[in-house]
């Protein structure tokens, strides 16, 4: 995996050299381009070519390593915030998530611009791949000193091995999706020294993801 990250971020950094190219000769033709509407043309031409610039960039990040900037923070606060950003990115299908959350007055020593996002992941994943029909529960609690967080969504048929779950990229393609999200959720999890697992519920037909936080010291 390291020679393959190795790879993506050179291939990406030759890649963006030439949209940059691009983008500047773009820029030029506008300024020169008498007609109007060959002018807007361009500027949708330069549009798409920046768009790809910028998915260069969230691959080549998905792939690298987590660097946290950690501060206390409530996780009371951390479930409402990520309340509010799942209802933001995920409207309609945020409003059909169960939330049973009893975080009391737990601390945590987290990144928030980093965790936040990574968690809304879960989320996009469950409501995106094999979702059955059924209630997505997401759970929050503190438990013998750690702060945990528990997502459960139905899956009827599920077939596949959790043993590696997040440690296994581009084993699901599409279009526009590689399959880094949930990697790139595990690595900015583990960064946090949170514990990450997942497991196929056969009893209730639900795929179970719990993440352990440990609790921010004293006096942090």
């Amino acid at each position: 995996m390291p020679v393959v990250v190795k790879f993506v971020r050179q291939l990406a950094h030759d890649l963006r050299n030439h949209l940059n190219a691009a983008e500047l000769q773009s820029a030029y033709l506008i300024e020169i381009a008498e007609n109007s509407e060959i002018r807007d043309e361009i500027k949708r031409l330069r549009g798409m070519i920046s768009q790809v610039g910028v998915t260069l960039q969230e691959l080549t990040s998905a792939l690298g390593q987590p660097r946290l900037t950690e501060m206390p923070y409530a996780a009371k606060d951390l479930i409402e915030d990520l309340q509010q950003k799942l209802a933001a990115d995920y409207p309609k299908e945020s409003a059909h998530v169960k939330w049973e959350a009893a975080a009391g007055d737990a601390t945590l020593n987290i990144d928030p611009q980093l965790l936040l996002p990574a968690l809304v992941e879960l989320f996009a994943n469950a409501f995106r791949h094999e979702r059955a029909e059924g209630v997505i529960t997401a759970t929050a609690r503190t438990e013998n000193g750690r702060f945990m967080f528990t997502l459960s969504e139905p899956k009827r048929n599920f077939q596949q091995s959790t043993e590696h779950w997040g440690r296994e990229p581009f084993r699901t393609l599409g279009q526009g999706h590689y399959g880094l999200g949930l990697h790139r959720t595990r690595a900015i999890v583990e960064a946090h020294k949170a514990e990450f697992a997942a497991r196929h519920d056969e009893k209730n037909s639900s795929l179970v993801t719990t993440i352990s936080f440990p609790l921010a010291a004293p006096d942090a």
